[in-house]
């Protein structure tokens, strides 16, 4: 049994044009002590997928209509609040987009990282105060006993980044959500924060989900990879398999965008998924890619295509491989 096992995951807003789903029928899984990458364009659905998984959608004006999800064998939308809020932020945790505001600026470091432990292990102030220093430390950050007494501003970017991982792991979760952990970060911070990740998880034995937009990124840490276009998951394979042979034309696209040592050199640009992402209000019937995409045919304009299976655990959303 995964240690995740989401089925028909629907979140929808409320917009003046009527209700959208932001995630639409998503399907996938998280084994214990494996990374799956979320990765596509921004306002896929990426992020809305992890918080819809924490119930942490703001209603109004967003809901989960439709769908599971059984964190080991339970499932979470089924849960009243008060034991929903015991799972959260102990068992499941999450690192959020942008640290800078995601951290309460009027709170001391220390306060922050220790807020979990206080309410989910009933620690003392004192006590989570320590912890949060043996915390600070294991993620890196030097003077822990220093920058426990400060506040997020006083915190470099990277600095603050490490510290939403710290608080995140404070409570030995089993599950971790990262949401574009490295986003705004130099590159060598970058290296250091997915190093980071890639250590807490073995040495947890946490499983992983790691949303972000570069493909990079994914490539050197997951081990699975789900790719979501407008809401939905179009393909889903290992990661070697993924990156060897995708079978999806936003996937190619995607993976064709990677810029190239030496296309400089010889003067090539970079190439580029021609349109934007379809506004979710204006969808219409078929394949919610094919006005973008260059293999388009003309089952594609009838009923959206199903997720074929196309063995070795790679499935993709896409007439080019049956399901007509």
């Amino acid at each position: 049994m995964p240690l995740l096992d989401v089925t028909g995951l629907t979140t929808t807003f409320d917009t003046p044009k009527g209700p959208v789903a932001a995630v639409d029928g998503v399907d996938f899984s998280v084994d214990r002590a494996e990374v799956l990458g979320i990765v596509g364009e921004s306002g896929c659905g990426k992020s809305v997928t992890s918080l819809s998984v924490l119930r942490l959608i703001t209603d109004p004006p967003g809901r989960v209509t439709a769908g599971k999800v059984v964190f080991d064998g339970c499932d979470l939308m089924t849960l009243p609040e008060k034991e929903m809020r015991a799972v959260r932020g102990n068992r499941i945790s999450m690192i959020f987009q942008e640290p800078m505001t995601a951290l309460n600026p009027v709170f001391t470091v220390g306060n922050q990282v220790g807020e979990a432990l206080r309410l989910h292990f009933g620690l003392s102030k004192r006590d989570a105060i320590d912890k949060s220093v043996e915390l600070l430390g294991l993620v890196g950050i030097p003077s822990p006993h220093q920058r426990v007494k400060e506040y997020p501003h006083q915190l470099s970017g990277g600095m603050r980044q490490r510290v939403m991982i710290a608080m995140a792991i404070s409570c030995d979760p089993d599950l971790l959500f990262a949401d574009e952990p490295t986003t705004a970060l130099d590159v060598t911070i970058q290296a250091q924060i997915l190093a980071l990740l890639a250590e807490l998880k073995e040495r947890i034995g946490m499983g992983l989900v790691l949303i972000s937009h570069d493909l990079g990124v994914i490539a050197e840490v997951a081990d699975r990879v789900a790719v979501m276009y407008a809401g939905r998951i179009v393909e889903t394979a290992s990661t070697r398999t993924l990156f060897a042979s995708p079978a999806h034309p936003y996937t190619r696209g995607l993976l064709a965008s990677l810029p190239r040592g030496d296309a400089h050199q010889q003067g090539e640009r970079l190439a580029t998924i021609p349109g934007t992402v379809p506004a979710l209000t204006d969808l219409a019937p078929g394949c919610k890619f094919r006005a973008r995409c260059g293999d388009r045919i003309p089952a594609c304009d009838g009923a959206e295509p199903p997720l074929v299976d196309l063995g070795g655990g790679q499935q993709a959303r896409c007439y080019l491989h049956g399901g007509a």
